[in-house]
C-alpha cells in the first residue's frame, strides 16, 4: 500500500500534463494535418480530425509560389547574422562579467537584465525613426542589427551564468603552463562552454526565424528583402485565404527550427541546466 501512495498522488500530476501537452501540440497538428487534406475537405462543415484523402498539392503551390526561394535565403542571412554576433559579443561580455571583477559590474548587468525584460513591440517606433533618419530602411542589415540586439541580453545572461560554473582554476593551469589569458580561455574554457553556446544559439535562431512585427514594419518598400514570415501572410486569392497553401508553407517554415532542436537537443537541456545553476 505504501509503493502504491506515490503512484496514486502523481495521476493528478501526470493527467494534467498530459492535458497540457495536448492542448500545446493540437494546433500543430491542425496545422500539419490541413496542409495534406484537399481543399474541398479544408472548406467542409464537418471538420476531419484524421485526413481521409492526403494531397501534396498545396505543399507545391507553397514552394513555387513567386518569392519563397528569394524569402527563404533573406531569413537564413537574417538570422545566421543576428546568431553569430550576438554569440561573439555575449561571449566577450559574459567573460568580462564573470571571470573579471571592474568598477560598475552590477550595474552593466542591472541593465541587461533591464534590457531583457523590455516587450519588443514597444520599440518599434524608436527604431523605425531611427532606421528613417539614418536611411536604413528597407535593408537587410537593418533586421540582423534588430535581431542582435533582441536577443543580445539573453545570451548575455545564459552565457554568464555557464561560464561562472566552469573552475578558473583549470584557465590558471593553462596559464600556468606558458598560456595567455585569452589562450588560456580558447583552449581550455571554450570547449566546456558548447552546450551554452548551443543552447543560446538555438534561442536566437527561433527568435530571428519567427519574428513578423519588425521584418513587416521595417521592410515597406523592397518587397523583395521581406523574410519568410512576411512571406507567409501572401497566400490570398480571389475567394480570401488559400488556407491549405497558407498551412503547408507554415509547416515548411517550421522545419528548420525543428530539426535543429531535435539535432541540439542534448546540448541545449545541458546548456540551460548548466546556464541556471549560477546565473
Amino acid at each position: 500500500m505504501t509503493l502504491l501512495r506515490p503512484r496514486v498522488r502523481r495521476i493528478p500530476l501526470n493527467a494534467a500534463a498530459t492535458v497540457t501537452v495536448v492542448v500545446c501540440l493540437f494546433p500543430v497538428y491542425w496545422m500539419i494535418s490541413t496542409a495534406f487534406k484537399p481543399s474541398r475537405d479544408i472548406r467542409s462543415a464537418d471538420p476531419q480530425l484524421i485526413p481521409h484523402t492526403w494531397t501534396l498539392d498545396h505543399f507545391r503551390r507553397a514552394v513555387t509560389a513567386d518569392g519563397f526561394e528569394l524569402f527563404w535565403r533573406n531569413s537564413v542571412l537574417v538570422t545566421l547574422g543576428a546568431v553569430l554576433l550576438s554569440l561573439l559579443v555575449a561571449l566577450g561580455a559574459a567573460f568580462a562579467v564573470a571571470r573579471m571583477r571592474w568598477k560598475g559590474r552590477r550595474h552593466f548587468m542591472l541593465m541587461v537584465f533591464i534590457a531583457q525584460m523590455a516587450p519588443w513591440e514597444s520599440l518599434i517606433i524608436p527604431i523605425y525613426i531611427i532606421s528613417r533618419d539614418t536611411n536604413m530602411l528597407d535593408r537587410l542589415p537593418t533586421l540582423t542589427l534588430v535581431y542582435f540586439m533582441i536577443t543580445l541580453p539573453f545570451t548575455i545572461v545564459v552565457l554568464r551564468g555557464f561560464i561562472g560554473t566552469i573552475p578558473p582554476e583549470l584557465e590558471e593551469a593553462a596559464q600556468v603552463d606558458g598560456c595567455t589569458r585569452t589562450g588560456a580561455f580558447r583552449r581550455v574554457a571554450l570547449p566546456l562552454l558548447v552546450p551554452g553556446l548551443m543552447a543560446t544559439s538555438l534561442f536566437g535562431f527561433i527568435t530571428a526565424w519567427n519574428e513578423f512585427a519588425y521584418a513587416n514594419f521595417l521592410i515597406i518598400k523592397e518587397q523583395d528583402n521581406r523574410t519568410l514570415p512576411v512571406w507567409l501572410s501572401s497566400f490570398q486569392n480571389t475567394f480570401g485565404t488559400d488556407w491549405g497553401a497558407t498551412m503547408a508553407a507554415s509547416t515548411l517554415f517550421a522545419l528548420p527550427a525543428l530539426v535543429i532542436f531535435l539535432l541540439l537537443q542534448r546540448h541545449v537541456t545541458a546548456g540551460f541546466a548548466a546556464g541556471a545553476v549560477k546565473g
